[in-house]
């Protein structure tokens, strides 16, 4: 390795992978080897316990601690059960009850593709599953049930079969059912889900149509691109000129550069009151949101680089009689062209920062409105996927504004003397293939 060299374009490609492959690898060791570090239980058979308002369900994660508590507490219940039925006095519950308990195998029917995901409360189909499993025509795959929990599954469907032998809502006994025992695998903490979790929710998430009318994860994923878009080029259309015109002239410099190096201490967000006060509470406050938390720094940074164009060819522009406009229009813009496009894409990965903030004030949409609610249910193997795609997002787009620099600006020393990556090369050879065949044309 020597300094401020530039590496070959494989070797660019291999580290570039690595970078991403590392972390990968270290989250699939954290989470499947056995002797590394699992406090939780991942429920894959859950229950509800009597006296207590907490409520799990399959999915659910309980800490190593409280799992056999949890599990002794079932056993005792359904001790009471049997011991009531053995002396002729069986317990008399509801049916409703019954129907709940009956609902605790539907996660394990959708593993099992018995039932899809919409379907764990179609209780025709439960019966039929709950049939199968007692009469041995269905066998769990994903989930292996344990002995006390098929003998559960038996006992309560000889009850349900002499009440109703074949489907009947109406006929469900009101006699007290036996509770599934609590089964479950060693998992990460809930914060931290496993690769083929995080896999498997994305898949459902992109892939299904929710209920209820709500957006598809597609239309969020729109809809958030749409803020972060208009954003920043509002933020553009009206930042680059006065920046450009701050670091050319002094003048405007001292007029506005002092205001907005202040304002761009004061937090963004402490405005979103105020935004949704006079837009709204649709998309409008959002897109000022981005707008806000990029165009201050947008000037600063543009106008430092604007001050940096070599005094030599101002000079030399001079000297031939150029003007103020023709020194702005054919001597500065010209020259800092390359360097503004860099400050644009690092800019534009600035305001996908903004994007959390924004998409939460006034009513919430998007991909962030998704990632709240269902961070706020603990529900993070659904969040994961989303901050993977919005970082995947930013990052691609940004790999391929770096790419199309050198056809942008060929004539620059990083185009002519730097190695290409893998996107500036699929660029480049794209636009040779472009060129060759309006020649061959001609």
């Amino acid at each position: 390795m020597h300094i401020r060299k530039d590496l070959s374009p494989g070797k660019q490609s291999l580290l570039t992978t690595g970078s991403f492959l590392i972390p990968l690898f270290l989250w699939t060791i954290v989470s499947y080897a056995p002797f590394i570090w699992h406090p939780d239980i991942k429920l894959q058979v859950s229950a509800d316990r009597s006296g207590v308002t907490t409520v799990f369900t399959a999915g659910d994660r309980v800490s190593k601690e409280f799992f056999p508590t949890f599990s002794e507490a079932i056993r005792v219940e359904n001790q009471a059960i049997m011991e009531a039925r053995e002396q002729n006095k069986p317990i008399i519950g509801s049916r409703r009850d019954n129907l709940k308990k009956l609902r605790h195998l539907a996660p394990l029917a959708v593993a099992n593709g018995w039932l899809e995901v919409k379907e764990q409360q179609n209780d025709e189909k439960l019966y039929g599953v709950w049939k199968g499993l007692a009469e041995g025509s269905l066998k769990s795959t994903e989930v292996e049930l344990t002995e006390e929990n098929i003998e559960v599954i038996r006992s309560n469907w000889r009850l349900l079969s002499a009440y109703a032998p074949t489907y009947d809502s109406k006929r469900y006994p009101t006699e007290a059912m036996l509770k599934l025992i609590p089964q479950g695998v060693s998992s990460n903490p809930v914060y931290l889900p496993a690769p083929h979790e995080v896999i498997q929710a994305g898949w459902r998430d992109f892939t299904t149509k929710p209920d209820n009318d709500m957006p598809t994860m597609w239309e969020r994923y729109r809809h958030s691109l749409t803020i972060i878009f208009w954003g920043f080029t509002y933020s553009c259309l009206l930042g680059i000129p006065l920046a450009i015109l701050c670091g050319s002239l002094d003048f405007f410099s001292k007029l506005h550069e002092p205001f907005i190096d202040f304002f761009r201490y004061m937090p963004a967000p402490t405005f979103s009151v105020l935004f949704v006060a006079f837009l709204g509470t649709s998309d409008a406050p959002k897109i000022m949101l981005v707008f806000v938390g990029t165009f201050f720094q947008l000037v600063l940074v543009i106008a430092n680089t604007t001050r940096l164009l070599e005094k030599s060819l101002l000079e030399a522009a001079q000297t031939l009689g150029a003007n103020r406009r023709q020194l702005l229009k054919r001597v500065i813009v010209p020259g800092i062209l390359p360097n503004l496009y860099n400050d644009l894409r690092i800019l534009l990965g600035w305001s996908w920062t903004w994007l959390v903030i924004a998409e939460l004030i006034g009513e919430k949409t998007g991909l962030t409105g998704f990632i709240d609610t269902q961070g706020t249910r603990y529900n993070f193997d659904r969040v994961f996927p989303v901050i993977i795609l919005i970082g995947f997002t930013g990052f691609f787009t940004d790999r391929f504004f770096h790419g199309l620099r050198d056809l942008l600006f060929p004539w620059t020393e990083e185009a002519q003397t730097g190695a290409k990556g893998p996107i500036t090369r699929f660029i480049l050879r794209m636009s040779n293939h472009s060129s060759y065949a309006d020649r061959t044309k001609a």
